[in-house]
């Protein structure tokens, strides 16, 4: 577009003029033309959102029209003198810091200091108190939540102080709270489901570990997380979900039926998981069991649920008495209570673990020269008020048996008996330290979101991480290999480091069955340090 005084349509401006005294254009545009030139000179990328409003506007009028070319110049001028300012995203934004005294009534006021003898539960409860938009969908679902989920229809809060599961209403609210629902958008609400979740995924893999390694004793790990996979992978949570009559609660104002995959998966799986996290707080594991197999109706012998064929190897040894001939089902799993002089924590998942079979191992070289060693640097055994001397002292059998099929690598006896080496209690120790980590993150920081402690998370229990702690205290040179293979692990890092995370994982497993989950703590956090946090010798 020209502009110059010279140029016939300025001519044809000045004629038209005349007859429009009152816009005076030519006075108007007399002084700017060599200015405007220079200005549109320095345009080189022009605005297209600009250029596409002005040919909407100026659509009907002619080319050397005066109201075109004067909203032309006023766009022009608005574009160049004033651009658009960008403001930094509201979360950029500082604010000015809380004084001490806000700072500590609001720390003091919160839920999560209110229960110090459940520090755990405490963690996981919202940091401020619920608010009146809480209290109303509390008022109007959560009886249909907890009448789908088999629990009396009474407020928890009648509850004495000494129970847990006083706060179960809270937490059975915060379940349902997933990132697309309404009410995600409040801090306190988004945070305290997050971390649930982040809790509950841990506590479903743990309780179906458990279930598999007792119902089938027989059994490799890799069928029984194919079966764990076909129970709770999230393409199959929202069968679960709808069989228990849940979907209105997610899924309020949608058919789950008609959603796709990409919107109805992660808000199912987030729900999921979060109400183990909740029901796991509040009652412990045989409830997850219950609710698991009960309400939500999951069958381990369902066709869909078997792994696929594969060759397995011929297992000619004995398992213990309690597995001979049957199969346990969840019932038995969450009604069993151990004897009084039990050796174990948890003696029947030691014995499907560790086969009775290998007390023939006993008194053999690696007993002699290798278990003391081992012994020492974990800091077994550990010190127990036992009843009788010979209590402690089959313990003490049972640990030293133990530990040597947590240095047994599978090239070693496998091919002839396939559960003579650490894979069982690998597979239950990757699912005890998970939960263990996930315990201790929760309660060491109250104010992080689940996100962020399962990156956290995922950091501090990587596999690499694992075996490099083992090798640290120079446990790796007591795995038992097979002699064909010995020289081959011992000088190539990619077969040698996951063999040590295995065999560190393993000593997790074998701690849970032998001392409970407070010994699974000590090793992490005293023995291998996984947080690397204490002080290093200076060499």
């Amino acid at each position: 577009m020209e502009l110059c005084s010279s140029s016939p349509s300025s001519s044809l401006l000045r004629n038209r003029s005349s007859s429009l005294p009152e816009l005076s254009f030519s006075s108007s545009i007399s002084h700017f033309p060599s200015r405007i030139q220079l200005k549109s000179s320095t345009f080189t990328k022009p605005n297209l959102r600009i250029h596409s409003s002005l040919a909407a506007e100026t659509q009907g009028l002619p080319r050397d029209s005066p109201q075109r070319l004067l909203k032309e110049l006023a766009q022009r001028k608005q574009s160049t003198t004033s651009p658009k300012k960008k403001l930094p995203p509201k979360r950029f934004i500082l604010r000015p810091p809380l004084d001490d005294k806000k700072l500590a009534e609001r720390f003091l006021n919160s839920p999560q200091l209110s229960l110090k003898s459940f520090p755990l539960l405490s963690s996981c409860l919202p940091p401020s108190k619920l608010n009146n938009a809480d209290k109303t969908w509390i008022e109007e679902y959560l009886l249909e939540a907890k009448q789908a989920l088999g629990y009396s229809l009474e407020p928890s809060e009648s509850l004495s102080d000494e129970n847990p599961a006083k706060h179960f209403d809270t937490l059975l609210y915060l379940a349902f709270q997933h990132p697309s629902c309404d009410r995600a958008r409040a801090r306190h609400v988004k945070n305290g489901h997050s971390r649930l979740w982040f809790l509950g995924q841990y506590v479903i893999e743990l309780a179906l570990t458990e279930f598999f390694l007792q119902r089938y004793p027989r059994e490799p790990p890799g069928p029984m997380r194919e079966r764990v996979f076909a129970l709770i992978g999230k393409r199959y949570l929202p069968k679960w979900i709808k069989a228990a009559n849940l979907q209105n609660l997610v899924f309020p104002y949608d058919d789950i039926d008609k959603l796709l995959r990409k919107d109805r998966e992660p808000p199912v799986k987030s729900v999921f998981w979060a109400l183990f996290g909740a029901i796991y707080l509040c009652y412990g594991m045989p409830e997850v069991y219950r609710v698991l197999f009960e309400v939500f109706g999951m069958d381990p012998d369902a066709d869909d649920c078997q792994p696929r064929a594969r060759r397995q190897l011929e297992d000619v040894d004995y398992v213990s008495v309690e597995f001979e001939g049957k199969k346990l089902s969840w019932q038995d799993i969450a009604t069993y209570k151990p004897p009084e002089d039990a050796l174990f924590a948890h003696p029947r998942l030691f014995r499907a673990c560790v086969p009775p079979g290998m007390h023939r191992f006993r008194g053999n070289i690696w007993d002699f020269d290798s278990k003391p060693k081992v012994m020492q640097a974990l800091g077994y055994p550990l010190q127990m008020n036992d009843r009788i001397q010979e209590i402690t002292e089959a313990r003490n059998i049972e640990l030293g048996l133990g530990l040597q099929l947590c240095f047994l690598h599978p090239s070693k006896h496998k091919f002839e008996h396939p559960r003579f080496c650490f894979e069982r209690l690998e597979y239950v120790g990757q699912k005890i330290q998970d939960i263990a980590m996930a315990e201790r993150l929760l309660m060491k920081h109250l104010d992080a979101p689940g996100k962020w402690l399962q990156e956290k998370h995922r950091r501090l229990l990587m596999n690499k991480f694992c075996g490099r702690y083992l090798r640290e205290k120079r446990l790796h040179n007591f795995i038992i290999y097979s002699e064909e293979v010995h020289d081959r692990y011992e000088h190539n890092r990619r077969l040698r480091n996951p063999a040590t995370t295995a065999v560190q994982q393993a000593i997790h497993g074998l701690a849970y069955t032998i001392y409970g989950k407070p010994d699974v703590r000590r090793l992490m956090f005293e023995v291998f340090d996984f947080e690397q946090i204490q002080p290093k010798a200076v060499v």
